[in-house]
Parts: C-alpha cells; structure tokens; sequence
C-alpha cells in the first residue's frame, strides 16, 4: 500500500475540496489544523494505520471523548480524501449520559441578569442578540437570516450547508426588533449588522458578552452563544414535551443530538433517585 506523507500542497487541495463540499469558512480552517497537528506528531513522516493508531492513543490521553471524536472526524476525512481510507480509524463509543452538568449550563435567572447587564450598559446591540437567539434557538451563525424584511413577515427562511428550514419569530420579539431597527435607522439586510452594513460576526457577540459577565454576576465559563440555545431548548422541552418537533426547530439531523440538549440536571436527577427509596 502506498504511503503518503501530509504536505503544504496536499493541504492546500484538501481546503479547497472542503469549500466544494459547502462547508464552513471555520470548518475548513478547523479540518486543516487538526491535520496539521497529525503532521506534528508523526514529525512530517509518512502515513500508516500504526501511526494514526498512536496519535488517537496520544489524543485519548490529553482530551474529552468528545473533543477526541471530533479530531478523529476531521482526520478520517482526510485520510479519505487522499485514498488512504484503510488507515482510517474508529472513533470513541460514548454512551449517552442521562444528565447533564448543570455548573456548565445556563440557567434563566443568570440569562435575565446577562440582559438587565447588556442594557445597563447602553449595549442594546447585544441586548437584542441574546434576546433573538435564546427566545428562538437559532445558531449564531445563523443570525445573518434575521433580515429587516423577515421582520415583516415573522418567519425566518435559514439556509446553511445544503439545509432549509423556517422558524417562526415570536411576536413579542418582532415588536423589540421593529423598535430597535427603527432607532438605528435599519431598513434593509440584517437586523444585526456592522458599521459597514455586514452581518454581525461571531467573533464580536462572544466578545461583547463575555464583558459583561462581571456585571450580570454570571460564570464567563458558561457564557457564551451556544448556551443560549441550549436553554431555548430546555425551556421549549420543558412546556412542550415534543423531541421530534424541537429538533425540526433547532435544526438537528439526529434526534439524539436534541436529546442532549433536554437532559435532566444533576440535581433533578438526585430528586429522582431519592424518591424512589430503594436504599433502606
């Protein structure tokens, strides 16, 4: 079997195949870097299933299950990439948990102080972006389709990576934005934009957030935007006990992807245990 060993050009080929692939802008550059450390590791050698096998063992050492699986991802698309699917390797069985951490989660009041925070601060851009992506559970990435025109017509059409869906905007939401919109003097393209007119980067709302976590009095460890949906998530399971609809909602191509969202808190789970009393 032939070897090959990862190049600067084989690389650059592989960047550009994934861009053909529809993924992301931070995909790519997250697919290239995880091959790039692989190149690390076997010190710019050749490619084999032992090699690949060692770095895997290297991996388990050093980080979660999941962040492992995620690496792993990355590198059997590569590997695939460049006809060397027979050095591909397993990724880790990880069996469900049935409750979350709830230390990592947030929880509604810290939510309410992250607002009342952003509004004391005459921060209303912020104000508003917490508010869109946690009373509806889009993705960050997916702000850009909250368009001054969607406004009109309370349903959002989101289109990313070769997959549509609408969500609706709830009416409540629809008058903050027409208000905010309107004093920025808004008219067209997203509610949620630049100076220069461009949709809001991800980059900025993490930044903008994590400044006003010692105000709000909230763990900047658990906040960030992705949290937000997780919350939007537990709140809609909580009232509308319907697995299937809400990963229709956020987007989810697995059900069991949605499942982790709604997991039980540990502390619930402890009042379940309890009242069970089978320790006598």
């Amino acid at each position: 079997m032939e070897r090959k060993s990862i190049t600067r050009q084989s690389l650059k080929k592989y960047g550009e195949f994934l861009y053909q692939e529809e993924k992301s802008e931070a995909t790519v550059e997250k697919y290239v870097r995880e091959i790039r450390m692989l190149s690390d590791f076997i010190e710019g050698g050749k490619l084999s299933k032992k090699k690949v096998l060692e770095y895997r063992a290297h991996l388990v050492k050093r980080y979660q299950p999941k962040t492992v699986n995620t690496k792993l991802s990355a590198l059997n698309s590569y590997l695939q990439f460049s006809g060397l699917k027979y050095c591909m390797v397993k990724l880790l069985k990880i069996q469900r948990q049935a409750f979350i951490d709830e230390e990592k989660e947030l929880s509604e009041e810290e939510y309410r102080k992250l607002l009342e925070a952003a509004w004391n601060q005459r921060n209303l851009r912020l104000y508003h972006v917490i508010l869109t992506i946690c009373s509806t559970g889009i993705r960050v990435s997916e702000l850009q389709f909250i368009t001054v025109e969607a406004l009109k017509t309370g349903k959002v059409q989101i289109h990313l990576k070769g997959k549509d869906r609408t969500i609706l905007l709830p009416k409540k939401l629809i008058r903050k934005l027409r208000k905010y919109i309107q004093n920025y003097g808004i008219r067209k393209g997203p509610v949620f934009q630049t100076r220069t007119g461009n949709p809001l980067d991800r980059s900025n709302i993490c930044h903008e957030m994590k400044r006003i976590c010692e105000e709000a009095g909230v763990d900047p460890g658990k906040v960030f935007p992705h949290n937000l949906r997780h919350l939007f998530a537990r709140c809609f399971y909580a009232v509308e006990r319907n697995l299937a609809l809400l990963a229709d909602i956020l987007g989810h191509s697995s059900i069991e992807t949605t499942r982790i969202y709604v997991a039980e808190g540990i502390r619930t789970h402890e009042r379940i245990l309890q009242k069970m009393r089978l320790i006598v």
